[in-house]
């Protein structure tokens, strides 16, 4: 079934609309894991009768590239929401992480899968790994399990920036060129994020924790109540 994602489109270099300019009435057409069209809404629904549209508040961007998942997944523990009165929502490491104790293996694989599925609210659609592959095996079930596109870490920097872990990939100081995977292409993936800001400005000032939706694949994994 095709879907239409309808926001303005605020794109790299090298998206389909060949300008890095923001299609302000813009949209993207999906047809099971796949882009078909891409580019101003009339243009693109004209050539797609019949499809559901899904329109969405804020910007529609190419989903984005987090660095250091590894590191965000198995040195930082992700409370389970029962926990949370006690521990908190956000990932804990370092001496908060040591305070747990020895964690048990069912313990930290329910730590990794809610570890990959907030990277999903951050408009995470691909993660890093030298190789282009996890040793790890918990994490690399759930990131296969989740549909999360693995990619190699050339360019990456080589440490995280602050003094505490980020799922947000822009924390690093990244533009939207920097920060996603890649471009929107038709016949590529369907790897969508949409953050509820009016512009890239904003999107950079408040981050990727202002996503309302992100698709992985042409599946909605991620919307915001």
């Amino acid at each position: 079934m095709l879907t239409i994602h309808a926001a303005p489109l605020v794109l790299p270099a090298g998206a389909d609309p060949g300008t890095d300019a923001p299609v302000v009435d813009g949209a993207v057409v999906v047809d099971g894991d796949r882009i078909t069209a891409v580019g101003p809404y009339d243009e693109v629904a004209e050539d797609a009768p019949g499809a559901r549209v899904r329109r969405w508040p804020g910007v529609l961007t190419p989903g984005l590239r987090q660095w250091h998942p590894l590191w965000l997944l198995r040195h930082c523990y992700h409370p389970d929401p029962r926990e949370a009165d006690e521990l908190g929502e956000q990932p804990l490491w370092g001496e908060r992480l040591t305070a747990l104790g020895e964690l048990t293996e069912t313990r930290w694989s329910g730590s990794v899968r809610r570890g990959v599925q907030r990277m999903l609210r951050y408009g995470t659609t691909a993660v890093a790994s030298p190789g282009a592959r996890f040793r790890d095996p918990l994490v690399a079930t759930a990131v296969a399990r989740s549909g999360l596109t693995v990619v190699g870490t050339t360019g990456a920097p080589g440490t995280l920036l602050g003094e505490r872990p980020d799922l947000d990939p822009f924390a690093e100081g990244y533009d939207l060129s920097g920060a996603v995977h890649g471009p929107l292409t038709v016949g590529g993936r369907a790897d969508l994020a949409v953050f509820d800001v009016p512009d890239e400005a904003a999107l950079r000032e408040r981050g990727a924790a202002t996503c309302v939706a992100t698709v992985l694949a042409g599946r909605l994994v991620y919307r915001a109540r």
